[in-house]
């Protein structure tokens, strides 16, 4: 080992050491704010306290702790809010002890339901998100369409790996690309190389690059994955074609192959089955469906919009999602 990998390795341990103490750090004040709204609750239930009250609380702060930052009386009545939302569910208070008090407010406005929450606590707990990340799967519909990308899998792809839900999803959201149409599938795959950071954290945080237009040997000709990544989690490769046009039966063959020689030339012994994600402009269900129901590989066919969804959309394709569901249980 060389003297940098040397000192690269105290870096590591400094940076692991300075993680520690912010997480530690976090769950104390996100605690202490737990415990202020509490105390306001409890005096406001009991007709003991008023909106004049918490001014003059913020004020008394200001003045006796004038280094202390962050309980002006919005943020007070913020901490009331916060403890009411969560006194009744003990999950969600220990899960908004492990993400920021930014991340929590934002939480709190953005979501509807518990369920909700929950997922947004955990996703940006899993995916390390900062807050404009966050904000942005948030404004994304990211909950929306994880809900409804959970059945969009091939069989072998959920037998192999059965939280693979968690970390495909049905549709993403490339509207960071900026792409002018009509575009190519050169362009595509192009305007991604350039903006790897925001196409990472699109799929996921787990998602390493390896490389584009990926060569195969395979006899004496030669084939290219458009893009190929190695997901961490699942530690597997990650093959994913690029179309701009509706998903075709006949794309799944194509992957089968890749994947094919991915398994028997490229990936390691003690790595898993690669898995393989068809990205097209739109696609028809019931034919993809019919595509993967017989696929032999762990695979996955994805849609992608160019533009952010809108919310309102995906909102009420939720609730038809729902209430399909409710009828197919029913029938």
């Amino acid at each position: 080992m060389n003297i940098e990998q040397q000192f690269s390795e105290i870096r590591t341990l400094i940076n692991q050491a300075k993680e520690k103490a912010f997480r530690h750090v976090n769950k104390e004040l996100i605690s202490l704010y737990w415990s202020i709204g509490r105390f306001i609750y409890q005096k406001v239930q009991k007709a003991e306290w008023g909106d004049n009250i918490v001014v003059n609380l913020a004020d008394y702060l200001k003045k006796t702790e004038p280094e202390l930052k962050g309980f002006s009386a919005q943020n007070l009545w913020r901490m009331k809010q916060f403890y009411e939302a969560y006194m009744d569910n003990p999950k969600l208070s220990t899960l908004s002890r492990e993400i920021s008090w930014s991340h929590n407010l934002l939480i709190l406005s953005a979501a509807k339901t518990n369920e909700e929450r929950a997922f947004y606590m955990q996703f940006a707990i899993r995916e390390r998100l900062s807050f404009r990340e966050l904000e942005r799967q948030i404004n994304s519909g990211i909950f929306e369409r994880s809900i409804q990308g959970n059945e969009k899998l091939s069989t072998v792809l959920k037998e192999t790996y059965p939280n693979a839900s968690i970390f495909f999803k049905d549709n993403y959201v490339l509207d960071f690309l900026g792409l002018q149409t009509p575009f190519s599938e050169q362009t595509l795959r192009k305007e991604i190389i350039k903006n790897l950071k925001n196409f990472i954290l699109e799929f996921g945080k787990d998602f390493t690059f390896i490389g584009d237009e990926y060569r195969l040997q395979v006899g004496k000709k030669d084939f290219y994955i458009d893009l190929l990544f190695y997901h961490r989690e699942l530690q597997c490769l990650v093959a994913i074609e690029l179309k701009i046009t509706e998903f075709k039966p006949e794309y799944i063959g194509k992957m089968e192959f890749y994947l094919e020689a991915l398994d028997r030339d490229i990936k390691k012994s003690h790595e898993n089955p690669s898995v393989g994600i068809i990205l097209c402009k739109s696609k028809d269900s019931q034919v993809v469906e019919y595509a993967l129901s017989r696929t032999i590989s762990p695979a996955l066919v994805a849609k992608y919009e160019t533009k952010l969804i809108d919310k309102k959309l995906l909102t009420r394709k939720l609730d038809e999602f729902f209430e399909q569901a409710d009828n197919n249980e029913n029938n």
